[in-house]
């Protein structure tokens, strides 16, 4: 039921972190604000696969 995800910065389209997240419960997209080391400051990071 859980599935891994990876987070992409909004800004410069890296992908920073990597989490997981119960579907059944969360069907929507993730969205956090998280530290971008490329872009060194606080950005949105949303929800993407992982390949």
């Amino acid at each position: 039921m859980r599935e891994l995800l990876a987070l992409k910065c909004d800004v410069c389209g890296n992908k920073n972190y990597t989490t997981d997240k119960n579907k059944k419960n969360t069907p929507d997209k993730l969205s956090f604000k998280k530290y971008c080391r490329f872009c060194r400051k606080h950005t949105v990071h949303s929800e993407t696969k992982i390949k």
